[in-house]
């Protein structure tokens, strides 16, 4: 029973947050366009399945994703798991004694991204439009393997206690030097699909990753330290996605060379 009521308060929130965009939908189609709507009551009902989706998807994080996450954090940081031994404990835990953390941290990114309907999406439409020389399955990985680095590489900053804002500079000027070089036909996807990966899959799992390893490690505080993962999954796929099309142009063009020798 606690579950149901549970679940019927966040409904009741996510009717008043969806209520605006309703608002906003009908104002536009009948005080400014003055159309019905076209196939009024599969639209109701759509909405209907919005909001009980979105309910669902909200007790789901809190009940399942977000505990998931903090246990999965906790259990890898045990200076017991650690140094595989609980008489150990006594031992100073330094930054590269959790590369469990920063393997699990590169998996769950990487499987996350691969599940991300926003990406499935992108990638579908970017073969279309590109007649297929874009394979649907080599830029979900790309984007995969990118947010796998950028995850592993916020769960070092996380355990070091680095400042975010060096990694985020340092990133973001070689995005600038790798956009002047890479096709311009790829840019814009590649700055696209570092936003669309983080929804609604890999976000609440990251997060909860994030917030748990900043309450788990020695000397880190959850507001100023668990928080930051999801710029690095921004970040990253923009690079494996133009370095991707790097790659492949230069594929492209040194199969062309050979052909012209022979």
């Amino acid at each position: 029973m606690e579950i149901i009521k549970h679940f019927g308060e966040v409904l009741l929130l996510t009717v008043g947050d969806v209520f605006p965009i309703v608002a906003i939908i009908f104002f536009f189609q009948f005080l400014v366009i003055r159309r019905p709507f076209p196939n009024l009551r599969k639209v109701v009902v759509g909405f209907i399945y919005v909001l009980l989706g979105l309910a669902l998807f909200l007790v789901g994080l809190e009940e399942a994703l977000f505990p998931i996450g903090k246990l999965m954090a906790t259990q890898l940081t045990e200076p017991a798991f650690i140094f595989k031994g609980i008489e150990q404990v006594g031992q100073v835990v330094e930054w590269h004694h959790y590369k469990w953390v920063y393997l699990f941290a590169a998996s769950i990114g990487f499987a996350t991204t691969l599940a991300e309907p926003a990406l499935i999406a992108v990638a579908i439409k970017a073969k279309e439009v590109s007649g297929g020389s874009l394979s649907v399955w080599g830029l979900r990985i790309a984007v995969a393997l990118g947010v796998a680095v950028g995850i592993s590489l916020g769960t070092y900053r996380i355990i070091s206690g680095t400042p975010l804002h060096y990694f985020i500079i340092a990133g973001y000027i070689f995005v600038i030097i790798q956009t002047l070089m890479a096709p311009r036909m790829i840019i814009g996807l590649a700055y696209d699909s570092g936003g669309v990966t983080t929804s609604t899959v890999t976000v609440p799992l990251v997060t909860a990753l994030g917030l748990g390893l900043a309450s788990t490690v020695p000397g880190r505080s959850p507001l100023l330290d668990g928080f930051g993962l999801i710029a690095f999954a921004s970040l990253f796929p923009m690079i494996t996605v133009m370095g991707y099309a790097q790659i492949s142009q230069w594929k492209a063009r040194r199969k062309q060379d050979n052909d012209l020798t022979n």
